[in-house]
């Protein structure tokens, strides 16, 4: 016969377990740094879960860092995230292994890329951490397929597809949204200022479409 004492802690184990917060980590560069700012898409995030009545089951952190590219990630990705034993992690990278290319003569090539989101890829799902990888935004946003970076940042984000595809993980493909966003909303052809504030960071209107896109993702898993 089971004790009363036995059936209640039983009991209370089992609700612990079940109403464990689970701690999310935003992986990145400066737009996830931007992230945690009183406009910024973390932030953003944080009170839509409050909203919804998910606020004691998530913790988001940002962990992201202004000029950041892959292989940063990869460097910093113990004391960054494994370290904290996040339970889900949203890998946000790309546009400075591409933008800096151009703008400050390095970036990060192609196989180089796909090889450092490989191992990062591989030490986390080593870890049991449930991965969902973010395709870059954009580099500005005219939508007549004028920015420069365009087909750079196709070829990247066909990277990262491929590699949520290979490894079993989630996927948004931001950077589709975005242009397809910027197609219906943007009837000028401006190359900023629909949802970036200089072609690249995120302005308010994109923080919330961020933040919005993300939480749809996230709140399937709570």
């Amino acid at each position: 016969m089971i004790k009363p004492i036995a059936i209640l802690l039983s009991f209370c184990l089992i609700t612990a377990f079940s109403t464990k917060q689970k701690k999310v980590i935003f992986f990145g560069d400066s737009i996830t740094q931007a992230g945690v700012n009183d406009i910024g898409y973390i932030t953003k995030m944080q009170k839509i879960a409050k909203d919804e009545g998910f606020a004691d089951k998530v913790e988001l952190i940002g962990k992201g860092i202004g000029g950041n590219k892959v292989y940063d990630l990869y460097l910093r990705m113990y004391d960054d995230v494994l370290s904290h034993n996040p339970d889900i992690v949203y890998i946000y990278i790309g546009v400075n292994d591409v933008w800096h290319k151009q703008s400050h003569g390095t970036g990060t090539d192609a196989n180089k890329f796909e090889r450092f989101y490989q191992a990062i890829i591989d030490s986390m799902q080593a870890r049991q951490i449930d991965l969902i990888l973010v395709t870059p935004g954009v580099i500005g946003e005219k939508t007549d397929f004028s920015n420069s970076l365009d087909g750079d940042l196709n070829q990247y984000s066909k990277i990262i597809k491929s590699l949520a595809e290979k490894n079993n993980t989630g996927l948004i493909d931001l950077r589709g949204m975005m242009i397809d966003h910027n197609k219906t909303n943007n009837p000028e052809n401006m190359e900023k200022g629909v949802l970036t504030r200089d072609r690249v960071h995120l302005n308010e209107k994109g923080n919330d479409f961020v933040a919005n896109i993300f939480w749809k993702t996230l709140k399937d898993k709570l």
